[in-house]
């Protein structure tokens, strides 16, 4: 038997997830990493405005702007927009999928039956691992807290909030299900199942941008994707906490170092990440651990370093500091944070909605493996 002519003629194993991906973040990525592991070919459907708004609420991004997030991340092969909510047999067929993954958690369409029944019923659905710490829901409760008068002091960032501030967000009847500042536990683990691991060439060019990445958003997306253009190998300068709060007060950051560097290195344009890179670009990181050709920023406003000077002031000497044009620069962190703001009503009635929803969720989770066993 010839091995290499059936290895070759070796059907790949298609893959199917399904989701809201509503500010795709590093818990989206990880599940999309975990299926992709499950087989050859990721293929990733993401419901529409409408579809998600009958089942569970609005959306804080549009529909164009999560497909264009699921693309961005480098696990997903093929993004199938306008997917629906409801995992069909037929659906799998149509994209020649082999079978269908989801997380470990039970979800549910407006009338209270699980989405992924019939799929569970014809033996095509596997699960993975839901990721602790984050969620959509969570991000939204992190950025209402910033529309409350009592928090705009300039003191620290809503990462750093207790569970305690969120509590009133999610009120589900007489029991309280809390919305909670639930912190990123990094492992190296998990950073290394998000690093490539690759190392430049010798006659690789080498990029290097910086920035805060907090709910990283296809504005983040259409830089790095500009910023890579400029050369072979693209590292991305992720700011600490502490420095982000001091340049730009505020509540900042919503996501902690460790939730934002997971973020930026799901993207498929970045190649390696600092982790606290310093806010002014210096000589270590131009020469250290790598030779950097050129260093790379937005046609936005540039905050001064808390000494008063220009954080591209070493690079601009050199002739090695190029500006890019970014025909997303309209959509920012404070936009999304804006929102929220101007629909607060509305996502505190998600919430609200989303707990209740969660609530009966878990009640069925319960009596599934209850039957199980």
């Amino acid at each position: 038997m010839n091995t290499t002519t059936d290895n070759k003629s070796k059907k790949p194993v298609r893959v199917w997830v399904d989701g809201c991906f509503d500010m795709m973040h590093y818990g989206h990525a990880n599940a999309l990493r975990q299926a992709k592991a499950m087989g050859d070919v990721l293929v990733v459907g993401v419901h529409s405005d409408e579809e998600i708004a009958k089942n569970k609420g609005p959306t804080v991004m549009k529909e164009e702007e999560r497909y264009a997030a699921v693309a961005a991340c480098k696990w997903a092969d093929q993004v199938v927009p306008n997917a629906p909510y409801n995992t069909t047999v037929e659906i799998l067929r149509e994209h020649n999928i082999d079978f269908c993954v989801h997380g470990d958690d039970i979800t549910t369409m407006a009338d209270g039956t699980d989405c992924y029944q019939a799929v569970k019923d014809a033996g095509l659905y596997r699960e993975c691992k839901r990721t602790q710490g984050v969620s959509t829901t969570e991000l939204v409760g992190r950025m209402l807290l910033m529309t409350r008068e009592h928090h705009k002091r300039n003191e620290s960032s809503i990462a750093n909030v207790g569970a305690q501030e969120l509590g009133s967000f999610s009120e589900v009847g007489k029991k309280q299900r809390r919305t909670t500042i639930s912190h990123c536990l990094p492992t190296s683990k998990r950073i290394v199942q998000f690093s490539e691991g690759r190392e430049p060439k010798e006659t690789d060019k080498v990029v290097y941008v910086d920035g805060t990445f907090d709910l990283f958003h296809i504005g983040h997306i259409e830089f790095l994707k500009r910023a890579k253009a400029l050369g072979d190998f693209l590292i991305v300068g992720i700011h600490d906490d502490q420095t982000v709060n001091a340049i730009k007060g505020a509540n900042y950051p919503l996501m902690n170092l460790h939730e934002r560097a997971l973020s930026v290195l799901a993207c498929r344009y970045v190649d390696e990440v600092i982790i606290g890179a310093p806010y002014s670009v210096t000589e270590d990181i131009l020469s250290k651990e790598y030779k950097v050709d050129f260093v790379a920023h937005g046609k936005t406003t540039v905050e001064v370093d808390l000494d008063g000077q220009d954080p591209y002031k070493l690079p601009k000497e050199r002739g090695i500091y190029v500006e890019i044009e970014n025909p997303n620069s309209t959509l920012t962190t404070q936009g999304i944070i804006e929102r929220i703001i101007q629909n607060r009503v509305l996502y505190e009635e998600r919430q609200k909605r989303k707990n209740q929803k969660a609530l009966l969720e878990s009640q069925k989770e319960a009596e599934e493996k209850q039957n199980k066993h």
